[in-house]
């Protein structure tokens, strides 16, 4: 059986090869040192540093003249570790919170835009919402993200919803940033968020912020229970099997 081809994209090549000897070498190098070490030539390295520098993946210190990995590299690096590493911890929580609640619960990653499911345990039911690990949710439109919105400083909350378009995932999805300001400010003060078929119809849904210790969002664990099930009683077991488990992995996270 012959292999795929594989085809290679010569200018992602390099900068994939730029940021491997910056990391590999542990140290900052000129222009020329760049250069030489990569056989590439001045005229388009110069396109690729300038490109770097500019969305802060490099930092060029003007003295030395010399490149090193900048701060965009390490958050990067940072934001994909702290997520497998939130994901790992959150399983047993979330696998007791399914058992305790008997619906489908989940972990999910505040990525500024938007909200992505990390980690996720389904409920045992024959009716049921599957927890598919990668789902990016709008942040106005699951509870999630709500939640994440209602945790957030408020200079930063403000800044997103004075940009935020709201585009209609279903009949439910709320319409105006006044409805949403009221939702989140209940969110805020009960320490829950929802979504009553906002994000998928039929599917209720209720979630909690996870913080840093410092207070910040890094996301919400949340509980997706069919509505014909969404009883006040289980919403109410719901609710305090979220906090237990929001408690437990801030701890474990800290």
């Amino acid at each position: 059986m012959s292999r795929p081809k594989i085809t290679t994209v010569k200018s992602a090549d390099r900068v994939l090869d730029l940021l491997e000897l910056l990391s590999r070498k542990g140290k900052a190098m000129s222009h020329t040192e760049l250069a030489a070490a990569l056989a590439i030539p001045k005229s388009s390295l110069s396109q690729l540093l300038g490109n770097l520098t500019a969305r802060g993946y490099l930092a060029f210190t003007p003295g030395s003249g010399t490149y090193a990995l900048g701060p965009g590299f390490f958050a990067l690096l940072r934001r994909g570790r702290d997520g497998v590493d939130v994901a790992a911890a959150s399983e047993p929580i979330l696998e007791r919170l399914t058992a305790t609640t008997g619906e489908s619960s989940s972990f999910n990653v505040y990525r500024k835009d938007c909200v992505e499911r990390v980690s996720g345990v389904d409920s045992p039911h024959v009716l049921t919402y599957r927890m598919t690990v990668g789902t990016r949710f709008m942040m106005h439109s699951s509870s999630a993200g709500k939640a994440v919105l209602a945790a957030l400083p408020p200079e930063e909350r403000e800044r997103f919803l004075s940009g935020i378009r709201l585009e209609r995932r279903t009949e439910a999805t709320v319409r105006t940033v006044a409805e949403l300001r009221r939702q989140l400010l209940r969110a805020a003060r009960e320490g829950v968020a929802y979504s009553e078929g906002e994000h998928m119809p039929g599917v209720s849904a209720v979630a909690t912020a996870v913080r840093r210790a410092d207070g910040y969002p890094i996301g919400a664990i949340n509980v997706a229970i069919p509505s014909v099930r969404a009883t006040p009683a289980l919403r109410a077991i719901c609710i305090r099997a979220l906090h237990e488990a929001r408690d437990a992995l801030e701890r474990d996270l800290s």
